[in-house]
């Protein structure tokens, strides 16, 4: 079963292109699938063991979102070793994927980005809030960015999203900006410790920022207009804020990098449903 596990994920590494964040999940997904059934064999996996495993998922009180996720990592597995013949039937070729009810995004209101940005900011965390709101960037985007993947004199930033898809977002002029104070800082930084990077992203003991720093710091920066928020947050926010400005949902689809239209028809919901809010306030 763990060898078939760790072929299943080289495929995907090699044949999918996909992020290594997603295979990651896949592999965790997949071995605790097969610690849960006691699994030594694909065979030892059959409809029952299926649904006895999401069953328990259920118990657990996982998220439904989680949950949807690795049952669609055992469809594929199982798709998979069909496919070459591991095993005889798919005991997953039937499985239905769980529901989950559509729950909008929070969102920032502009005023409460623009109180976060007048905070008292360095420069890098001032880039750090620009390119996640104004340019939209998913937080792997942005700890990923190299120096070469800004063009200040194009006025626009290059990122590779899911399944290391490229796309070209442009910056506005505060963005280019505080790029532009944060630069010679970063520089000092790579002299003093003898940096040889192309990472665009460092704070003051010459380390590269992680997942994790952007997502305290942004935390941190929502604790001060007493709102839970993470960096997601932030992109949430670039596309509502596109979209209620008039924006072509079109074209937010290719800013944000998503494969399909109906993810960015989320923000429109977003968008009526702030529309609402702020008649009824008005007219109660």
């Amino acid at each position: 079963m763990y060898q078939a596990i760790s072929e299943y994920i080289e495929y995907l590494e090699l044949e999918k292109g996909l992020s290594q964040n997603t295979i990651d999940a896949y592999r965790r997904d997949l071995e605790y699938f097969a610690d849960s059934i006691g699994a030594e064999t694909l065979n030892d996996a059959d409809r029952l063991s299926i649904n006895s495993y999401i069953r328990k998922l259920r118990e657990q009180g996982l998220a439904p979102t989680s949950i949807i996720r690795k049952v669609a990592s055992l469809r594929g597995f199982f798709k998979w070793a069909n496919s070459i013949g591991l095993i005889e039937k798919n005991p997953a070729a039937t499985l239905e994927q769980p529901k989950v009810p559509q729950r909008l995004p929070k969102v920032c209101s502009i005023k409460e980005i623009e109180e976060m940005l007048h905070n008292n900011l360095t420069p890098l965390e001032h880039v750090i809030m620009e390119l996640l709101y104004s340019c939209g960037l998913r937080v792997s985007e942005l700890v990923n960015l190299k120096v070469g993947d800004i063009d200040l004199n194009s006025k626009y930033v290059r990122c590779f999203g899911k399944g290391s898809k490229e796309r070209i977002i442009p910056i506005g002029e505060t963005a280019k900006r505080v790029v532009e104070e944060y630069l010679p800082e970063r520089e000092i930084l790579v002299k003093k410790y003898g940096l040889d990077t192309k990472k665009l992203l460092i704070y003051g003991s010459g380390k590269f920022i992680t997942r994790q720093y952007v997502y305290n710091f942004i935390h941190a920066q929502g604790q001060q207009i007493h709102k839970n928020i993470s960096p997601h947050t932030l992109r949430h926010s670039f596309a509502t804020h596109l979209i209620e400005n008039g924006a072509d949902l079109r074209v937010v689809q290719e800013l944000l990098g998503h494969s399909d239209v109906s993810t960015t028809q989320l923000y429109t919901h977003i968008s009526k449903k702030r529309l609402k809010e702020v008649y009824f306030s008005i007219n109660s």
